[in-house]
């Protein structure tokens, strides 16, 4: 099916945003007047998102404390039938892999409870073979176990449309190789939270799913969240659509939520994820320490620094702590975060799998409430450029990375294998370079530069060097 809808000029840009904020801002006569020019602000970078033939429509929440600067939904919930999206924003989305950090809080309240040990053995409480490794359990919620991620083995592709045993699954990335040794590096990894949740089930005696509702979603008080089910009826439920053009959609492609489960298989609305945010972040879920745990970022085995915690990053927008997630699945894209400085809430629902996705309109959302996002600064590098240049490889999500990193017109420049242009990254120090939120760094064993680290999000790749 493709799906038409009228595309109206863009008159507005993020730059038409802040122009109209600094205007009204400028000589505010009271506070309701600055907030109505926010929620007017918010309000149009919303509508230009919406702006396009492949998003139809999407739910969003941005609430500062107590404050609703805007919560409403635009667009299309069901393209065949015209269907608008609720004004209210509370149609539900699939939310993709922002289910991690359910997951993550479900497995800290079983520690809490003295039922798992977040540094034993992953086989002390599940069938899994690590090949004589040593994998904690801490090291599945962070990404950096090693083991291979089932979304990026090609059989996944026949697999995800059939109902079998979900042991079949973990046998099959059970015997493809560690990706790299455990907490050596970090790749985006679905098969970790795959094995969280069977060990949530086989830990608690309960399904994932009563076990999220009973522990997660009523004390949050998330009435309007489930476990999603690909047949079962659902009020106000968002029907998703993938892209598969630059004006063309399809429905979403089929996929049995037997597979991504404790991975990215919950549903769920802006309203209640404004809420989550508040319990979780307001310390009405876990307790104090198991908080601290899951919001802060544990290092590789060599002291080198990640950005994600345990089902949430532990990151910086700029100078403001942020901690997130976004999630992907077929037919939607979601992003929530959490500004604690500001205590902020930022919350992007999308039915369609459109570029630039949630993520980038929350960004949008992020820029008009906070400001825009300091440049690094640059420092100067007191090495020699050419000592960098060369190519790196390792291996990253799904594939193998290539970085080739060479010196000109007196500027580092590198080339990622399969971008369209090169990158030109800003010495920051430490033989670190920074890019579009993307860090960069060069580390010397021996005699020379020998790796480069790359690092954003959920990514850490320990690419080697393979020739000058």
């Amino acid at each position: 099916m493709s799906a038409q809808l009228a595309v109206r000029p863009r008159r507005y840009v993020r730059a038409g945003l802040f122009a109209l904020l600094t205007i009204l801002f400028a000589h505010p006569t009271s506070a309701q007047v600055t907030d109505q020019a926010l929620t007017h602000a918010l309000d149009s970078a919303a509508r230009v998102h919406v702006d396009s033939p492949v998003v139809p429509g999407v739910s969003v929440a941005v609430v500062r404390g107590g404050e609703v600067l805007l919560q409403r939904g635009y667009g299309f919930v069901d393209l065949e039938w015209g269907v608008r999206t609720p004004a209210e924003g509370d149609a539900s989305y699939e939310i993709g892999s922002v289910t991690k950090q359910f997951t993550a809080a479900a497995i800290l309240l079983l520690a809490e409870e003295g039922r798992v040990d977040l540094d034993a053995d992953v086989t002390e409480y599940i069938d899994f073979d690590t090949r004589g490794r040593s994998i904690p359990v801490r090291r599945l919620l962070d990404h950096t176990s090693g083991v291979r991620s089932y979304t990026e083995m090609p059989i996944f592709g026949t697999l995800s449309a059939l109902d079998l045993p979900r042991d079949t699954l973990v046998r099959l990335f059970e015997a493809e190789p560690f990706d790299f040794e455990p907490g050596t590096a970090q790749i985006y990894n679905n098969s970790a939270f795959f094995l969280l949740g069977l060990m949530i089930e086989s830990l608690s005696g309960q399904t994932y799913e009563d076990f999220v509702q009973e522990r997660l979603f009523d004390p949050a008080g998330m009435t309007a969240s489930y476990y999603c089910d690909e047949v079962a009826m659902r009020d106000r439920r968002a029907h998703g659509y993938d892209v598969v053009g630059p004006e063309r959609l399809i429905r979403a492609r089929y996929l049995d939520h037997l597979w991504p489960y404790a991975a990215g298989s919950l549903c769920s609305t802006v309203g209640d994820l404004v809420r989550w945010n508040q319990a979780l972040h307001g310390g009405r879920i876990l307790s104090d320490v198991s908080y601290r745990e899951m919001t802060t970022a544990r290092p590789l085995e060599d002291g080198s620094p990640i950005q994600y915690a345990m089902g949430i990053s532990d990151a910086r927008r700029g100078d403001t702590p942020v901690h997130g997630h976004g999630g992907g699945i077929n037919g939607f894209v979601s992003m929530l975060a959490w500004y604690p400085e500001h205590q902020l809430s930022v919350v992007v629902l999308q039915n369609s799998t459109a570029p630039p996705g949630a993520g980038s309109l929350a960004s949008t959302f992020a820029d008009l409430v906070l400001g825009p996002i300091p440049e690094p600064v640059a420092r100067p590098f007191s090495g020699a450029m050419t000592e960098l240049a060369g190519t790196y490889r390792g291996p990253a999500r799904g594939q193998a990375m290539e970085i080739r990193v060479q010196v000109v017109d007196g500027r580092l420049e590198l080339e990622v294998e399969g971008s369209d242009a090169p990158v030109v990254p800003v010495h920051v120090g430490d033989h670190t370079w920074v890019a579009d939120g993307v860090r960069y760094m060069f580390r010397r064993t021996g005699d020379g530069i020998s790796e480069l680290r790359f690092m954003g999000g959920s990514a850490h790749y320990v690419l080697k060097r393979t020739g000058s």
